[in-house]
């Protein structure tokens, strides 16, 4: 039996109920999903697990026996996630972020790593052009911040100090609060957002699904079974839509995202696409 992690979307409710009678599968439910990301890492907590991308592609960068498996649990646009408050007139777009105080959840937090990656190539905003808060640990626990973000102090909260006017802006995730004292960063992000798809011709890649290479060495035959699964349940749910599935769809995200990260200084040594699919068995 494989133990899973995957958080509860549309998608992943429907797979759960399709193998809920397996007895090759036991879902674990890890609340919220974010805590296996680290537990995968460090410990091999789960067979298979979801996994925000840039968590596994520092994984992989520093040896972690994981392997992608390509299929797109979520993503979504990034430039509706970098708020302020409504009331700052100091940043009347992204291009007026240079030089100020951006706070994230982590620094390797993937939505993070998008934003930066987007305000270098649209803007020309180097991640050390910005005073950069961070509030936790990267899941990897190889990896350390760069010299220049800083830590908040223990019990800081993001929205909190962004409210004090500690912080300029801030990344926000899913939980993006409803506040009207608040305001996106970009004049339009949903257009901003359209852009980039139309650009780069794809939706940004955040979380996605990794096996054990130890499962894949040894319990193929079970992993094939959950592939087809995933791949079933994907298809069935009309909201997976912007959702890749399958290597050749989901390596476009994967390869930009790489090459931002790379560019950000967040690994530990070069990879190359090569690195980040070694391990995937042929059925895939």
């Amino acid at each position: 039996m494989l133990s899973v992690a995957i958080g509860n979307y549309p998608h992943t409710r429907l797979l759960k109920e399709r193998l809920a009678g397996s007895k090759n599968f036991d879902f674990v439910e890890v609340s919220p999903i974010t805590k296996a990301f680290a537990q995968m890492v460090r410990q091999g907590t789960y067979d298979i697990s979801e996994m925000a991308l840039v968590t596994f592609l520092q994984a992989k960068a520093f040896g972690k026996p994981l392997v992608l498996i390509p299929a797109a649990v979520a993503a979504r646009s990034q430039e509706v996630s970098l708020i302020k408050l409504a009331k700052n007139e100091s940043i009347r777009g992204p291009a007026d972020l240079q030089g100020k105080r951006i706070g994230v959840r982590a620094y390797s937090q993937t939505t993070g790593a998008w934003v930066r990656g987007i305000l270098k190539e649209s803007f020309g905003i180097a991640p050390e052009q910005v005073h950069w808060t961070t509030f936790e640990d990267p899941h990897v626990a190889e990896y350390s911040d760069p010299a220049f973000a800083t830590r908040a102090k223990p019990g800081s909260a993001l929205l909190d100090m962004l409210r004090s006017g500690d912080l300029d802006a801030i990344i926000v995730g899913n939980d993006k609060p409803a506040d009207a004292d608040l305001a996106d960063v970009y004049p339009d992000a949903e257009a901003a957002g359209r852009e980039f798809t139309r650009k780069h011709g794809f939706v940004p890649v955040n979380h996605v699904l990794v096996a054990k290479q130890s499962v894949v060495d040894a319990q193929r035959d079970l992993l094939l079974e959950f592939w087809a699964a995933v791949k079933a349940a994907w298809k069935d749910t009309p909201s997976t839509g912007s959702l890749p599935i399958g290597r050749a769809a989901i390596e476009p995200s994967v390869a930009l995202a790489l090459n931002y990260i790379s560019a950000q200084s967040m690994l530990p040594r070069p990879m190359t696409e090569a690195d980040i699919w070694a391990g995937l068995p042929a059925g895939f």
